[in-house]
């Protein structure tokens, strides 16, 4: 048994190399190594095998598990589906625009029919173009279709330029109608003259401008007047002036008429013959005697609540159209920030 001591001190010796060659080497770090998500992972070195399988395994499974929490921290925010009120409120901002846009160009090409039938771009009518309604449709119809195109396809196309175009355009005319507003409500003896100073003019080419002739009609006949302040003011018209040599002379239109009709189907276009002439007595039972600038004085004094309804309501439409784009060019920069900050993360 003597060999005994001999051998149990070379075995410990073996052994001992093995353990500081081996699995009991004291773990070194090897270092900082940037992984693909951008963040400081340590490596170490393990056990001496020249294959080095164990150590790139850790590595690998390392470097898995960091990415798969990268991924579901970014991944969720930059795909995140939008809410129902998201859609709702974009495609409803597209449905509303594009049927204004539908409804401007009608009024554009009605505009444009009525300038070019009535050949006012012609020489000897230029001068009167105006003060030609259908002159004002022709604007407010391109103003229209114009704005409303392009509330449409920036909401469709997610174009912030064009959104930005469509709510400052919107915030403007908001603008513009609250200040028509206080200027209505604040000036309504200047805008009294102006109104005067405008149907004396559409009396004035009563019979030269069929639009002129047709608005003078309805207004008459709506509210039951005649002339701006008097019937007596349709001494102004160059036919119904009392020194005018034809049949008209000293009278007024049809549509001043009590019975323009005279209990009949076809419209008399002399009931209103010689009654400038006549006291206001015996005129009161063929003609109205008052003016329609009292009468639209009173028609809107009577209908004030429902005037004051249609201007909440249009300035509320307005007011929620522009909500609504900001809404979703609040929507399309978050998405185009988180987008940005996930290209960045997988750099």
């Amino acid at each position: 048994m003597g060999w005994f001591p001999s051998f149990g001190r070379f075995f410990f010796w073996v052994r001992r190399n093995h353990f500081q060659n081996g699995e009991n080497k004291p773990l070194i770090p090897k270092g900082d190594v940037k992984n693909s998500e951008g963040t400081s992972a340590a490596t170490y070195l393990g056990t001496h095998d020249s294959s080095g399988s164990q150590t790139s395994s850790s590595l690998s499974c390392h470097e898995g598990s960091t990415r798969a929490s990268s991924w579901n921290i970014f991944a969720p925010r930059v795909y995140s589906s939008s809410s129902w009120s998201d859609y709702i409120l974009k495609y409803l901002l597209i449905t509303s625009n594009l049927l204004f846009t539908v409804l401007g160009l009608v009024t554009l090409v009605v505009g444009l029919w009525g300038l070019i039938n009535k050949e006012s771009f012609a020489q000897e009518k230029i001068s009167g173009i105006g003060t030609d309604p259908m002159l004002l449709f022709t604007f407010l119809g391109l103003v229209l279709a114009l704005l409303s195109l392009t509330g449409c396809v920036g909401a469709l196309r997610e174009n912030m330029c064009l959104l930005r175009t469509f709510s400052a355009a919107v915030l403007l005319l908001l603008m513009v109608q609250v200040l028509a507003a206080v200027l209505v409500y604040s000036l309504q003896g200047q805008i009294v003259e102006v109104l005067r100073s405008g149907m004396q003019a559409a009396m004035v080419r009563y019979q030269d401008d069929l639009d002129l002739r047709f608005i003078t009609d309805e207004i008459q006949t709506g509210l039951q007047c005649c002339g701006a302040d008097t019937y007596r003011d349709w001494e102004i018209n160059v036919y119904f002036n009392c020194s005018a040599p034809g049949v008209q002379a000293c009278g007024v239109p049809p549509s001043c008429c009590v019975d323009p009709l005279e209990n009949g189907t076809v419209w008399n276009s002399q009931c209103g013959v010689g009654a400038q002439q006549m006291d206001e007595f015996s005129a009161q039972s063929v003609i109205f005697l008052g003016g329609c600038l009292g009468s639209i004085s009173r028609w809107i004094e009577h209908n004030s609540g429902v005037i004051v309804t249609v201007v909440i309501i249009l300035l509320g439409v307005q007011i929620l159209t522009l909500f609504m784009t900001t809404h979703l060019l609040r929507k399309i920069r978050w998405n185009r920030a988180q987008h940005d900050v996930y290209l960045q993360s997988l750099q």
